[in-house]
């Protein structure tokens, strides 16, 4: 596949077998780069390695993050695979549309899969800016790791080859730390002012705010403007 082929970020996977399944379906298809996000039963794990059957080299490159936020950091794209509601309004696309936008946007793109008992939490969701969602029997919506694995990335095989060119004078969204800096200053400046107030309803807030925030898709210079429009407003006013 092409170098800007996508990261498949696997979160809070549970059992090892099922992380050798998903790295021997995204090899049959091309892809190598595995993210783990805080496997449950650590890392390396034995369990991984015959089940991949051959994949070994998705297995030696993969990277442990502590975070779904830390595994996508340098991501400008971040996509979240999930078949259920969570209460996020977000973009949504089937595996088949993904696979076509995915190879002519400029900046990495990450795809994030769920645990297998409980898929991906609402917070993981949060993160991304476009859901995958296929279209799938709605009274037995149940996939197992390894076959969601597979389904994205068959559809990105695809278009493997037909990569096109991205515009010179477009820049990329900015890497998933640079949006986040820009939310977390946001949030510092709004909370002495009682914007998260009720507690009861202070979660749903920052999500609501989150999601206002990401849709844009700012590159990293228009990040760097709004972090200094912040900054200017946090400063005192001058005495003429």
């Amino acid at each position: 596949m092409a170098d800007n082929s996508p990261v498949i970020v696997l979160v809070r996977p549970q059992l090892g077998e099922n992380i050798g399944k998903a790295a021997r379906a995204m090899l049959n298809f091309g892809l190598t780069e595995m993210r783990l996000v805080s496997p449950r039963d650590g890392w390396p794990n034995p369990s991984a390695g015959p089940a991949a059957a051959g994949a070994d080299i998705v297995l030696e490159k993969a990277q442990v993050f502590e975070t779904t936020a830390e595994a996508v950091a340098d991501c400008a794209h971040v996509y979240a695979t999930t078949v259920r509601k969570r209460g996020v309004t977000k973009p949504v696309q089937t595996p088949e549309e993904a696979a076509r936008d995915i190879p002519r946007q400029a900046g990495r793109s990450a795809i994030l899969f769920g645990p297998e008992r409980s898929g991906l939490e609402t917070e993981d969701v949060a993160l991304a800016r476009t859901i995958i969602t296929a279209p799938i029997n709605p009274e037995f919506g149940s996939l197992n790791l390894a076959q969601a694995v597979i389904l994205v990335a068959y559809e990105l095989s695809k278009h493997a080859d037909l990569v096109m060119p991205t515009q010179e004078d477009l820049l990329p969204p900015a890497p998933q730390d640079e949006l986040d800096g820009l939310i977390a200053h946001l949030e510092r400046m709004l909370e002495p002012k009682g914007y998260f107030l009720p507690e009861t309803r202070a979660d749903a807030t920052r999500r609501t705010l989150r999601g206002v925030l990401t849709k844009p898709g700012w590159n990293h210079l228009e990040v760097r403007t709004l972090r200094g429009v912040l900054s200017s407003l946090e400063r005192k006013p001058r005495e003429d």
